[in-house]
């Protein structure tokens, strides 16, 4: 409860002390781990604010402007440090709050006022040393920083992904992996040795680009905790590699396939969306949630898709759409696959917004040439994911539950009429299933949860492997660009939130 203006001015005379006043919204809760930036080092740093007495029928879009957010910080050579902040409003009475640390900062500050006011809880003020992404400041002891970053103590799919390895003589693991899957037309990869936390490697076939991808998330990963030496090789293509039946040859791939026994790693594009957001992408997790613009009940009640033609199914889907408009909104964007067929399921139409997908209630998640990569942002947008069944899997896709967090449809899409029209006709379940979607995405599928599996992974296969780790003469170094850091400069300073 808020006291009434004079005694609260009687209390700050009393005291003699200079307080905010604190505006009367109620029932607010703000937590994330952009509130231990001294801990947790993001390239964006992120946390959530939450009128919990709001839900989407009671949120208006004039309380959503009166919500604002300033972060302030000093810097060692001047006065102001580089911070770019922003707020994505997700329509629902909660907000998620961004900021990105261009330079050492320490005393930050931040502020969150609703109608100009400072809300209950804020100002938070930060006493360590904030040091940005940049720096090359390792957390020595790896549990530390497990347990810093909240961190799961395990996850059921790296136990099931490395149980086939125990103490593994990696060097003849490598050598067979080279013999049996080098094959320069068809199959991309590269061979990585971690030493004294620095990065090597080697890379086989023709198509080695993606391994832009390896090396920044292991980069990202060795600025901020010192992992134990360790060899892996890492599958730069789409398709895993190693069927269940052959060899047990420890690959690391982005996709997984139920007769396979490939390491599966978060995919390149969520990695990369967790590392750029605020950077060089605009789709990631959090974004797609403060761009969706229509509340649920606004949505068109029909299911949307786009995307290439990269599986016969979605030639299928096309078919569907049209005998069924009023159901379902799906065209090709492009061919590639099926070039001949682009006179019968063309033309092809412009690529559209992301964000605008969320226009319609369903959102349809099908394969393409694997599995569709885009199903974490099809989750995070709130929309009902209507996902074809798929022999392929990403690293989380064993934690989902069907009619829990997303409604299935038969590989053949053979029922995919029926599932939407049971979502017309069952509006609320259909709600609380889109829901718990994104509830599910918020709470494995953001940039810290991305970093801290590939922790947990490289981590637990670190303590599998057996053999002198060593570094070929003909390995390239990866090496950190270079940013000036003080890594020990917040070791003496303590933590206070006000």
């Amino acid at each position: 409860m808020c006291l009434p203006y004079y005694v609260l001015a009687r209390f700050i005379l009393f005291l003699s002390i200079t307080v905010s006043y604190v505006t009367c919204v109620e029932n607010i809760s703000i937590y994330g781990p952009g509130l231990q930036p001294h801990k947790v080092v993001l390239p964006a740093r992120y946390f959530f604010i939450n009128f919990t007495h709001l839900n989407e029928e009671s949120y208006t879009s004039e309380f959503g402007r009166q919500v604002a957010v300033e972060i302030t910080g000093n810097s060692r050579k001047k006065s102001h440090c580089r911070i770019w902040s922003n707020i994505l409003d997700r329509k629902d009475g909660t907000f998620i709050v961004r900021y990105k640390v261009y330079e050492e900062c320490s005393k930050l500050v931040i502020n969150i006022y609703y109608k100009s006011k400072h809300i209950q809880n804020s100002p938070i003020i930060i006493k360590e040393t904030i040091l940005p992404d940049q720096c090359g400041c390792p957390e020595k002891d790896l549990n530390i920083w497990l347990l810093n970053n909240d961190c799961p103590t395990t996850y059921e799919q790296i136990q099931n992904d490395l149980n086939p390895y125990n103490n593994i003589k990696i060097r003849n693991a490598i050598k067979k992996i080279i013999k049996l899957y080098h094959n320069p037309e068809s199959t991309s990869f590269c061979h990585y040795v971690i030493k004294n936390n620095e990065i090597y490697r080697e890379c086989y076939g023709k198509h080695i680009g993606f391994n832009m991808f390896a090396d920044n998330i292991l980069l990202a990963i060795t600025r901020k905790v010192v992992l134990l030496d360790m060899e892996l090789v890492i599958n730069l293509g789409d398709w895993p590699l190693v069927r269940k039946g052959d060899e047990n040859l420890p690959i690391f791939s982005w996709c997984g396939r139920n007769d396979s026994i490939d390491i599966v790693m978060p995919t390149y594009d969520i990695t990369e969306s967790s590392l750029e957001n605020m950077g060089r992408v605009t789709l990631d997790v959090l974004s797609v949630q403060g761009n969706v613009d229509p509340k649920w009940s606004q949505r068109e009640p029909r299911a949307f898709w786009r995307g290439r033609d990269s599986r016969a199914e979605r030639l299928k889907l096309i078919d569907i759409a049209r005998a069924n408009p009023d159901l379902l909104n799906a065209s090709l964007t492009n061919f590639f696959f099926f070039r001949d067929k682009e006179a019968e399921y063309g033309p092809k139409v412009p690529h559209i917004s992301f964000f605008k997908f969320f226009d319609y209630k369903y959102q349809i998640n099908i394969d393409g040439t694997v599995a569709a990569y885009r199903l974490p942002y099809l989750l995070a947008g709130g929309g009902l994911v209507l996902k074809q069944d798929s022999p392929y899997y990403e690293h989380f896709y064993s934690q989902l539950k069907p009619w829990i967090h997303y409604v299935p449809v038969a590989r053949d899409l053979s029922d995919l009429k029926k599932q939407i029209l049971w979502a017309q006709e069952n509006d609320a379940k259909a709600y609380k299933i889109a829901r718990n979607g994104r509830k599910f995405a918020n709470n494995h599928l953001l940039p810290h949860h991305i970093i801290c599996y590939h922790v947990s992974l490289f981590s637990e296969w670190s303590k599998r492997i057996v053999g002198e780790i060593t570094v070929d003469e003909n390995m390239a170094h990866v090496p950190q660009t270079k940013f000036e850091c003080t890594c020990d400069s917040k070791k003496s300073e303590t933590h206070d939130e006000l």
